[in-house]
């Protein structure tokens, strides 16, 4: 009976937001056919009803009393890294909830079920992070993409919304097959499925056994290639912008955040629990992702007119950077790449906060910024705006002493240490050619003129919010390292 209780306490914060997902579509299904409690007020009610569940399930995970265990036969583990990520998922969704607060209303999402699919999604998410086993990998992440291809396409009368959704559900399942077949390679190898099974029997006395050794490398290559197509890492890159571009911006801004995260932490269980003893041959496979996507993503992101496909581009590099800790195949590591995530989450959800706040009046429609052009004259027309996108932007550059600096300089120190020189030399060479198209964009704010103002409409209150305290986060991290330092030392210790 106490095993019963166990397993029910590691998943109990998933249980409350499943539950309060049955009360909401049935909310949903009764009151959208109501036409007085149709648009906008059943979106508003939803919205609102959503922000509240994720902030009371932050506090159920705050208040809850943290033990270090396996469950459900271990399928799912409760640990450090599990405990950090689910309150740093929490936080980023409640503050991308904020964001699309009011854009949501403005955009008319008239459909109740937008905000049931983002729940699900949470879950999903909640769950990766604890996954222990093969199986329980393959499940979660597929409930992920699910969810993920029906948001891509929500907006139905876009064609480019179809297309996105059709063109990441084609090569997402192709990225799911290539993890189920690699999956069930090491299974019919070993017999085994649990993360936990491989790390103890990868302890040097059966790598020797070429078959088996050979087999098991086989399996592991199709599942780090599955994960690297789930992290848009180069050369698996090629959905990104296009479904980036596609779909709802507000739906972008989700696709760029949290994902990453969820994928890290498979990656991370993987390479660093199970197949800690393959580090010489697995890194083969990171270097040449990592050359990739240092490259292509600055080089790309050169070429770019329109705001989604530039944030795509540059996540691609930032995805580089990131694949640096597991080069090291260390705690420091782990620890420089959580380090660099936490502060990219934090800066790619100003970034789209900015984004979506860029709106242009003309009579008698409020247009959404589309094209990096639109930032000509920002400056004079809201100086506030366009100092938040000043910080931003030379953030995601490196330059010191904001955020983003100590997050490229942890990474490429662990770099340095591991002897990795020649990639070093190579990602600080992308980062000086990066600094190009930034300032480029900024030289856009202060310096570009045109023949007529810019008219923006007015910024909504929980937008300001999400942009006060991310500039303040990357402002005066300096001044307290620790604020991060401290979260990704304790999520480092799997």
């Amino acid at each position: 009976m106490s095993y019963i209780l166990y397993d029910l306490y590691s998943i109990l914060l998933e249980v409350y937001i499943l539950l309060n997902i049955v009360i909401l579509l049935i909310y949903g299904v009764f009151f959208s056919s109501i036409t007085v409690s149709g648009f906008p007020i059943l979106s508003t009610n939803l919205s609102r009803l959503s922000i509240q569940i994720l902030l009371f399930s932050l506090c159920l995970v705050i208040s809850q009393e943290f033990i270090s265990l396996l469950s459900w036969n271990n399928f799912l583990v409760s640990d450090n890294f599990s405990y950090g990520a689910q309150l740093i998922v929490l936080l980023v969704i409640i503050s991308w909830l904020f964001l699309i607060f009011f854009y949501s209303i403005q955009q008319r999402i008239v459909s109740f079920e937008f905000w049931i699919l983002i729940l699900l999604a949470v879950v999903s998410m909640l769950l990766i992070v604890k996954a222990y086993d093969l199986l329980s990998i393959y499940l979660t992440l597929e409930l992920q993409a699910l969810i993920f291809y029906i948001l891509a396409s929500f907006k139905r009368t876009s064609e480019f919304s179809t297309e996105a959704g059709l063109k990441y559900f084609v090569l997402g399942a192709f990225a799911s097959a290539l993890l189920l077949f690699g999956s069930s390679l090491i299974y019919g190898l070993t017999g085994m499925s649990n993360l936990n099974d491989f790390s103890k029997l990868f302890t040097g006395f059966f790598i020797d056994n070429s078959f088996i050794s050979i087999g098991v490398k086989v399996g592991l290559v199709f599942i780090i290639v599955a994960l690297l197509f789930k992290i848009t890492a180069s050369p698996f890159h090629m959905w990104a912008p296009d479904v980036y571009e596609g779909s709802m911006i507000t739906i972008t801004a989700f696709f760029s955040t949290i994902p990453k995260l969820t994928a890290f932490s498979i990656l991370f269980r993987l390479l660093f629990s199970s197949f800690s003893d393959y580090i010489d041959w697995w890194s083969l496979i990171i270097l040449p992702c990592i050359i990739a996507s240092l490259i292509i993503g600055t080089l790309g992101a050169f070429t770019q007119l329109k705001w989604k496909r530039f944030m795509a581009y540059s996540s691609i590099n930032h995805i580089g950077f990131l694949l640096f800790g597991l080069m090291a195949g260390t705690t420091l590591g782990i620890f420089s790449t959580l380090f660099y995530l936490l502060v990219y989450l934090i800066t790619t959800i100003g970034t789209f906060g900015f984004i979506m706040s860029l709106k242009h009046y003309k009579y008698p429609k409020v247009y959404q910024a589309r094209y990096l052009n639109n930032l000509v004259m920002l400056s004079i027309a809201n100086p506030v705006l366009a100092s938040t996108i000043l910080i931003f932007l030379f953030s995601m550059a490196g330059i010191p002493p904001l955020a983003g600096f100590f997050s490229k300089l942890f990474v490429l120190l662990i770099a340095i240490q591991n002897n990795s020189i020649g990639i070093s030399v190579i990602a600080v060479i992308m980062s000086c050619i990066a600094c190009f198209y930034y300032i480029r964009l900024i030289k856009s704010v202060y310096f570009d003129k045109k023949i007529y103002w810019p008219i923006l409409f007015k910024v909504d209150k929980p937008t300001s919010l999400i942009l006060g305290l991310s500039t303040t986060i990357l402002i005066g991290l300096w001044l307290d390292l620790e604020l991060l330092t401290s979260i990704a030392t304790f999520m480092s210790t799997l």
